[in-house]
């Protein structure tokens, strides 16, 4: 077994959401399960190569095995596509769900192309959103569920302010969540031009909270139907960028990625 630890999407040099790579392991769910709970880590992604060359990622949070996770997915990137002799661009598949994501290596960074997927359809009463965030929400926009892969309720909120200060309630996010088969909620604002700040919450312990959300960042791209930058981590203490290319044909979603030691 190799381990990698990397950063993803740091805003600065040293920042970012960390993520384990793991090659030439041969164990099973349970194992894999185990494992990414021992490191607590925000993510670990296992990159299984299959006989026909083709190479599967398969994600596991500390409390769960995902069908998607981007950042994670961006650390293997790093991995498969940057050193010498790697190629610039290769399409792996995940492993729950046989999602094709295309990986490349550009002059500018790394960044992963994929297709906005069919999101549950839940119907989403007045009160929804007030009763998750545990106060009376005033939002700009109507919540939606969007999604790339992993589903998100999008919660528009006025300002910076606002979103820092949410303290929203955690355990029915996560029983709603379930229920509906949705990934947590995804609360932003807008900052300027394409400019945009957020806050995932999908854990019970407000201590988890992510620093990165790029499922969060493809899913708010679809809904707008633009390009865009996605600041997150300032509660967390570490400034993340998530960089969204939007396009009919597809949604790329990049960010800078460093090893960490």
């Amino acid at each position: 077994m190799i381990v990698h630890l990397l950063k993803c999407f740091g805003a600065a040099p040293g920042g970012g959401n960390a993520a384990l790579v793991v090659e030439n392991d041969d164990n099973g769910e349970t194992a894999r399960q185990t494992f990414a709970r021992e490191r607590q880590v925000s993510a670990c992604v296992f990159i299984d190569r299959q006989a026909d060359g083709s190479v599967v990622l398969d994600y596991f949070y500390p409390h769960t095995r995902s069908p998607l996770c981007l950042h994670a997915t961006l650390a293997a990137a790093h991995v498969l596509l940057t050193a010498p002799g790697d190629p610039v661009t290769l399409t792996v598949t995940t492993a729950m769900r046989g999602q094709a994501l295309q990986l490349v290596r550009r002059a500018t960074g790394l960044f992963i192309g994929l297709a906005p997927q069919p999101a549950p359809a839940v119907m989403l009463e007045k009160y929804v959103p007030s009763e998750l965030m545990g106060q009376h929400m005033h939002l700009l926009s109507p919540p939606v569920i969007a999604s790339v892969g992993s589903p998100k309720l999008l919660l528009e909120v006025a300002d910076r302010t606002t979103l820092r200060a949410l303290r929203p309630n955690l355990e029915l996010i996560a029983d709603w969540s379930a229920l509906h088969q949705v990934n947590g909620c995804y609360a932003y604002c807008r900052t300027g031009e394409s400019e945009y700040e957020g806050r995932n919450f999908n854990h019970r312990d407000p201590a988890l909270e992510d620093s990165a959300t790029g499922v969060a960042a493809g899913a708010l791209s679809a809904h707008l139907q633009q390009s865009l930058r996605l600041h997150q981590g300032h509660v967390t203490q570490q400034p993340c960028l998530i960089e969204v290319q939007y396009s009919a044909q597809a949604i790329w979603v990049g960010g800078m990625v460093q090893r960490s030691t």
